[in-house]
């Protein structure tokens, strides 16, 4: 099973922004990379109203596949929360890593996106689970800092850290 990183952050501070960042450089360093963004609250809908897939689920169905050669989407109704690893394990086997946006709760290695001008302060890291912090300034010594615009860099700490030693446990 690939790794997982979280990427956390107060609303509104770049979570998505990074990991838009992350991607291309963490695939120009050989890797397969997916993500998984956690969504609080109602339903989730990829269609739009009208279309056959809405159709389908509007109908009753409790999951609903649209397949082509070009990719595949799933809207499946759930019961519970799935937990991150659940999910990994179900949809990402072949990559080298999984980001995601959000699960600040989970027991996986985070990185934290903060920025000052929009936040007063980072999240607290009651777990210990935060490897890094990318932000505008430097808030804490002991927590290794990237700027805002060292992606590349986070993404080869982030393979020498997570990817490499997961590799060579799983071999």
């Amino acid at each position: 099973m690939p790794p997982v990183v979280a990427v956390i952050g107060k609303k509104n501070c770049g979570k998505t922004t990074l990991i838009e960042s992350l991607i291309p450089e963490l695939i120009g360093l050989g890797y397969r990379v997916g993500t998984i963004k956690h969504h609080h609250g109602s339903d989730i809908s990829f269609d739009q109203p009208g279309k056959d897939t809405w159709r389908h689920k509007q109908a009753g169905a409790e999951a609903v596949v649209l397949s082509s050669s070009k990719g595949l989407g799933l809207i499946r109704h759930t019961s519970r929360e799935i937990p991150v690893q659940e999910l990994v394990s179900l949809y990402f086997p072949d990559m080298d890593l999984v980001l995601t946006e959000g699960y600040k709760k989970e027991p996986i290695p985070k990185v934290e996106i903060f920025r000052s001008a929009v936040h007063s302060e980072p999240l607290p890291d009651p777990q210990g689970s935060l490897i890094a912090r990318v932000s505008d300034v430097e808030t804490d010594p002991d927590v290794l800092h990237f700027g805002l615009d060292e992606s590349r860099a986070l993404a080869q700490f982030i393979a020498e850290k997570i990817i490499i030693p997961a590799r060579e446990e799983n071999s």
